[in-house]
């Protein structure tokens, strides 16, 4: 049957669980914890490096561990929220990811530290999805839906930039081991608010069995797609293996689809993934990701060692763009997007969002703080922040009951691989550019400090390359939701409180609308 725009009957829907502000605070509690494990080991990483006698060849499995086990069981999760249940889904998840963060903090060496960091994208990967789906199922009225995806687009902005600076300043006062144990206060207090907050929807419950062949093809293809970029990213370009992992990621993505479009109970139903709203709100997530990654990235690289800055004051200069996320979160989107449709919403944003990159690619070795990266910070926290929230509601807006887990984690999905993606093209652009520098600078015997001088400006050479990337691929992100999102102004989901199996969105074109 079609994704269509209107209603079948259905029963009287249930009355809104009138706990669902206060479970919204547990649930962002929880999605704070998870997106901030993705920086937060970060800058502890060199400490933990020295501590554990961790070769500089093998350092990166500390992140690489993380994304690999997160990004590649994310559709798994998802799906297991949807049959097992989003609560019992998230309380597991949050005990399981307190335990994986004891283990790291207490590792004796870095195999043990490896595998905690691998325990923790599992956790991860059943948590993100069941905290979105959540919110999905619980909130269904039209401005509080928008209120509640304010505040959980602020969270996971702020998160990562978060991260930096408390990651800073428990490496630079107690020890890079309370970058692990400090998940374990967030997650006794999320677990103790959700079994007394939230309650899920009993309607909202999906009974059948589990599609075992799309999880081993999903979760190998996202595993590879993921690997084969930290791989770029590591080496500095592709070679031999990495073509050979990205030809094996599409075979296997391939043959993951060919097996959802027969399998009866398939792990990611392909109507997710083929109404084009929806779909455009995932491109737009994934293409909107990668330079949110790459600008973390360059400007702790540039603000540490072309200026000077300690770690904690680092993750202090980016609490400018964590206030405007904030804003744009749970000020600005949610009251735009319960008056405009999404894509007068997202593309403007992400237009301004390119705008910031524009900026940065003025970076010079001379630039002011205040004179440059403070507005090119905030611009693009405004710019994202908007988009993004809005991205995520449309998402998963409208969606059928029985879905909401894996569509929730196909938001998630589409964030990790453009993260992955961004991370490792930015990295590898930057890093070209800088070597390009420096061979076309070539000089004699030198001081320290002039060779350090000159190290100083390939590497701001190589962010305004990687800028120039990140400004087009925003531009492209702003194009896609242009062209492919053509839905009206939301209004409220009653698929999602009793059931019904279609969709409320208003389209401008329902003939638009794609068959299953």
């Amino acid at each position: 049957m079609p994704d269509t725009i209107t209603s079948a009957p259905a029963s009287a829907p249930e009355t809104p669980d009138g706990r669902r502000w206060t479970a919204l605070v547990f649930i962002a509690v929880t999605q704070l914890m998870t997106v901030l494990d993705s920086t937060i080991v970060n800058i502890a990483l060199p400490a933990a490096q020295h501590d554990l006698g961790i070769s500089e060849a093998d350092k990166q499995w500390a992140i690489t561990a993380y994304a690999l086990a997160f990004g590649g069981l994310l559709l798994l999760g998802g799906r297991i929220a949807d049959l097992w249940g989003r609560k019992r889904a998230l309380v597991t998840g949050l005990v399981g990811f307190a335990l994986a963060s004891a283990l790291g903090g207490a590792a004796p060496g870095e195999a043990t530290m490896f595998g905690a960091r691998a325990l923790q994208g599992v956790f991860a990967a059943l948590l993100a999805p069941a905290t979105l789906s959540l919110l999905t199922v619980m909130f269904t009225d039209t401005k509080e839906r928008a209120r509640a995806f304010g505040i959980y687009g602020a969270i996971t902005g702020v998160a990562g930039a978060l991260g930096l600076i408390l990651g800073g300043f428990l490496t630079e006062y107690l020890s890079w081991r309370w970058t692990f144990f400090v998940n374990i206060p967030f997650a006794v207090v999320a677990v103790t608010g959700a079994l007394s907050a939230i309650r899920e929807p009993a309607s909202s419950r999906h009974r059948a069995p589990l599609d075992i062949p799309g999880v081993l093809l999903a979760t190998t293809g996202l595993a590879a797609v993921v690997y084969g970029f930290t791989r770029v990213g590591s080496a500095g370009g592709p070679d031999t293996l990495t073509v050979s992992v990205f030809v094996a990621s599409a075979v296997l993505l391939l043959a993951f689809v060919l097996t959802e479009a027969k399998v009866g109970f398939p792990l990611l139903p392909l109507r997710v993934l083929t109404e084009r709203n929806r779909a455009g709100a995932y491109l737009s997530l994934g293409l909107a990701a990668v330079p949110m990654f790459g600008l973390f990235l360059f400007l702790t690289y540039y603000l540490q060692l072309v200026k000077g800055y300690s770690p904690v004051r680092t993750g202090f200069a980016f609490l400018p763009m964590i206030a405007s996320m904030i804003v744009g979160s749970t000020q600005i989107s949610p009251r735009l997007m319960t008056r405009f449709p999404p894509r007068l919403v997202m593309a403007p944003a992400l237009l301004l969002a390119a705008v910031s990159m524009l900026l940065l690619t003025r970076l010079e070795m001379g630039s002011t703080y205040t004179g440059l990266l403070l507005p090119a910070q905030v611009v693009f926290g405004l710019g994202t922040s908007t988009a993004l929230t809005s991205a995520m509601s449309l998402a998963t807006h409208g969606i059928e009951p029985h879905d909401a887990g894996v569509a929730s984690a196909m938001v998630n999905t589409s964030q990790r691989a453009g993260g992955a993606v961004g991370t490792a093209l930015l990295n590898t652009i930057a890093a070209s550019a800088t070597t390009a520098y420096l061979s076309a600078h070539p000089v004699g015997a030198t001081t320290p400090s002039s060779h350090q001088l000159l190290q100083a400006q390939a590497l701001v050479n190589g962010c305004t390359q990687a800028s120039w990337w990140a400004t087009g691929i925003l531009v492209l992100a702003a194009l896609t939701s242009i062209v492919l999102v053509n839905t009206g102004v939301p209004h409220s989901s009653p698929s999602l409180s009793h059931g019904n199996a279609t969709s409320t969105m208003d389209t401008e074109d329902a003939a638009q609308t794609p068959k299953r």
